[in-house]
């Protein structure tokens, strides 16, 4: 079964019923946890005499699935690992704690006796997200020198395409210490 298309999901004004607590269920929203696909959140080799770091910013406050994080996460950790083997320190900044919640509806014949359509329509947790709650927020940084400038915004802007949502890219020069 696929992943229900990320219109769904996005709105952040939604109250966030995803509480989960290992020391007391009985305090829990959402009884299990489902998995995680975003496991790796720093790549390459951080240096002290990185001048130059670059950020991937949310324009908007919206919610992004762990799935398509972790696939943009790939896409620009690939590319740098290609152009720039060991001159790169890269971060995922934001981290997949909201829960997504899916009421399963069932199709075919004879669903209609089978189904109670919205009575206790709570949902199910199905999947994982990261929830961006202000415009500005740093999604990804990639530390590196000045002239790698256009090969990190390169990359930055192929992984910013497999994210929903609008995205700037923000450059900050850093002091060398």
């Amino acid at each position: 079964m696929a992943s229900r298309p990320a219109r769904c999901i996005r709105d952040p004004d939604k109250v966030a019923w995803t509480r989960f607590s290992r020391s007391n269920q009985s305090k829990s929203y959402i009884k299990a946890m489902p998995h995680q696909d975003l496991h790796q959140f720093r790549m390459g080799a951080m240096k002290e005499d990185f001048d130059l770091a670059v950020h991937l910013v949310a324009q908007e406050p919206i919610i992004v699935r762990d799935n398509a994080l972790e696939a943009s996460r790939q896409t620009v950790n690939k590319a740098l690992e290609k152009q720039l083997a060991g001159n790169y320190f890269f971060m995922v900044r934001v981290f997949p704690h909201h829960i997504i919640r899916e009421n399963k509806m069932i199709s075919g014949a004879g669903a209609d006796r089978l189904q109670k359509g919205m009575r206790k329509a709570f949902g199910r947790p199905t999947d994982r997200a990261a929830r961006i709650k202000r415009a500005g927020t740093a999604v990804f940084s990639v530390y590196t020198y000045s002239p790698n400038k256009n090969v990190v915004r390169a990359a930055l802007e192929r992984g910013k395409r497999k994210l929903s949502g609008h995205y700037k890219i923000v450059y900050e020069l850093l002091s060398p210490s």
